[in-house]
């Protein structure tokens, strides 16, 4: 019974890991960040604060 010989599954099963973890890892690389993270964004709208009457 060729179900009983674990080998030739073994081999699909890890192939399959590393084919997805090489795709994934193409896609994430390929991605690149929105905005600068080491640059601190622009302050352009600054609203006053608020004044609460109960304060």
């Amino acid at each position: 019974m060729p179900q009983l010989n674990p080998a030739p599954w073994l081999f699909i099963f890890l192939l399959s890991w590393v084919v997805l973890l090489l795709i994934f890892k193409t896609k994430v690389t390929l991605l690149s960040p929105m905005n600068n993270p080491s640059m601190p964004a622009p302050l352009m709208h600054q609203t006053a604060p608020w004044n609460w009457p109960w304060a």
